[in-house]
């Protein structure tokens, strides 16, 4: 799946797929094909990483943040300070 803009419309969502009907073909020449299509169509690869949800460190590091921001909300309102001690804007 990649995202293609599309002449001034917006962007699109674009569904490519591999089909391998040369089974001469190594897999390496099928793929080095396909890249080079992709980008004469303008597209580049990209790697990402993401956080592995699935991890005992992703669900403390959840928990821990969740903890603080629970915290934060049991704590002094910030905004009523700062309105309390500022003046209007009409005052001036």
């Amino acid at each position: 799946m990649a995202f293609a803009k599309d002449s001034g419309v917006g962007e699109h969502l674009v569904i490519t797929r591999v089909t391998c009907n040369n089974h001469r073909m190594a897999v390496r020449d099928r793929v080095s094909e396909y890249r080079h299509r992709m980008r004469a169509r303008g597209f580049r690869p990209v790697q990402v990483w993401v956080p592995d949800v699935r991890t005992p460190a992703f669900a403390a590091e959840a928990k821990r943040q969740a903890a603080l921001v629970a915290e934060a909300d049991r704590a002094t309102d910030d905004q009523s300070f700062l309105e309390e001690v500022s003046a209007p804007w009409d005052d001036e």
